[in-house]
């Protein structure tokens, strides 16, 4: 019989001690862990910044590792689009679909979780910019919203991301 699952721990001592006591009872049961298979792996990120040997593991077929995800408002998202009002609808997206085509194809393979962030992000950015472009819309965000909501059904090949679908998220 095999069993699959993972314990955490605060420290580890803790997660050694829970192991121990695993151990113990399974051994109650006849039973036993596997002893290539289990480990005390440290899980690193932003806040736990130590140097552990073991800092990933796989379960269910998913490795779990740490990662880098940039965050993309403070440093690579800085898109100043929204006082270009001299360009057009046209000229943005030559400027931006290369760039969202790359956070596609990496963040939607390696970190999807971040990536509908950074497209509703683009979309608001959209929407400052038509706040900014057309003086009609001033003061009328909803306006603004369901314009860019019927461009992107309509012209749903300008940008990258409304192709896969990211097209409702405006206000």
């Amino acid at each position: 019989m095999q069993m699959m699952g993972w314990c955490t721990g605060r420290t580890e001592q803790e997660a050694e001690a829970l192991k121990a006591e695993l151990q113990a009872r399974l051994t109650e049961c006849h039973l036993e862990m596997h002893p290539t298979k289990t480990k005390v792996v440290y899980c690193k990120d932003g806040k736990r910044k130590g140097k552990y040997p073991n800092v990933k593991f796989d379960f269910l077929g998913y490795c779990f590792r740490p990662r880098l995800v940039r965050r993309f408002r403070d440093n690579s998202l800085d898109l100043n689009l929204r006082r270009q009002t001299q360009l057009s609808l046209q000229d943005i997206a030559r400027q931006l679909n290369p760039l969202l085509r790359g956070w596609i194809a990496y963040y939607g393979r390696y970190a999807p979780s971040a990536l509908y962030p950074v497209l509703q992000y683009v979309n608001q950015t959209l929407m400052a910019w038509a706040l900014r472009k057309f003086k009609r819309f001033k003061r009328h965000k909803v306006q603004a919203s369901q314009f860019l909501q019927r461009l992107a059904r309509e012209c749903v090949d300008l940008f990258v991301h409304w192709q896969i679908g990211m097209t409702g998220v405006f206000a």
